[in-house]
């Protein structure tokens, strides 16, 4: 114990002579004690909610089962939106491929937007392909075809958790589906 004493004592005699602990500031060898602390740079606020949501998302619709929609609600998370009319014959021919994926990729969020045609002729093509497992949107008015820049049916646009997007008209087959959804999932 009287070993342990000694050593501490001579490291804090070597400590305090060689930091010049005699208190004259300016001594050679000390610097001279500070006036002031220069300021750490203040840390960057966190963005709100509402700056995380990408412009894509900004945007809030109606279900096909009549409940309200936001798009902010997917922003973070890698999103397939899929644009048909009920009746389109690529769509139809899609539709298989589409829930497919879906069902396969459960932390991608599958968001249908249908458009061009009446909620009866809809909610018919949605029960016929059997599309009713993933969000779908009825947009008869186009507002949500309009926000994503959407001109045509079938059409798909791909959006990254970051929000950058990539859009490609249908049909497409299983492997071209599969091929996007994993690019997106690689983000």
């Amino acid at each position: 114990m009287a070993g342990i004493r000694v050593t501490a004592a001579i490291a804090a005699t070597v400590l305090l002579t060689s930091c010049g602990a005699s208190g004259e500031a300016g001594r050679e060898g000390t610097p001279p004690p500070a006036t002031a602390t220069p300021a750490a740079p203040a840390p960057e606020a966190a963005p709100s909610s509402e700056e995380r949501v990408p412009d894509v998302l900004r945007f809030t619709a109606t279900t096909l089962d009549g409940q309200k929609f936001d798009g902010a609600s997917l922003a973070g998370k890698p999103v397939v939106f899929w644009f048909w009319a009920p009746w389109c014959p690529k769509c139809q021919s899609e539709a298989p491929a589409v829930k497919a994926a879906a069902k396969k990729h459960p932390d991608v969020a599958f968001v249908g937007v249908a458009g061009l045609d009446s909620q009866a002729a809809m909610k018919d093509f949605v029960r016929r392909t059997g599309t009713g497992t993933f969000m779908q949107l009825s947009d008869e008015q186009g507002a949500v075809w309009t926000r994503l820049q959407v001109s045509q049916q079938s059409t798909f646009v791909f959006v990254k958790p970051d929000g950058s997007t990539r859009k490609a008209s249908g049909p497409l087959g299983s492997d071209d589906l599969e091929r996007h959804v994993a690019d997106l999932r690689a983000a």
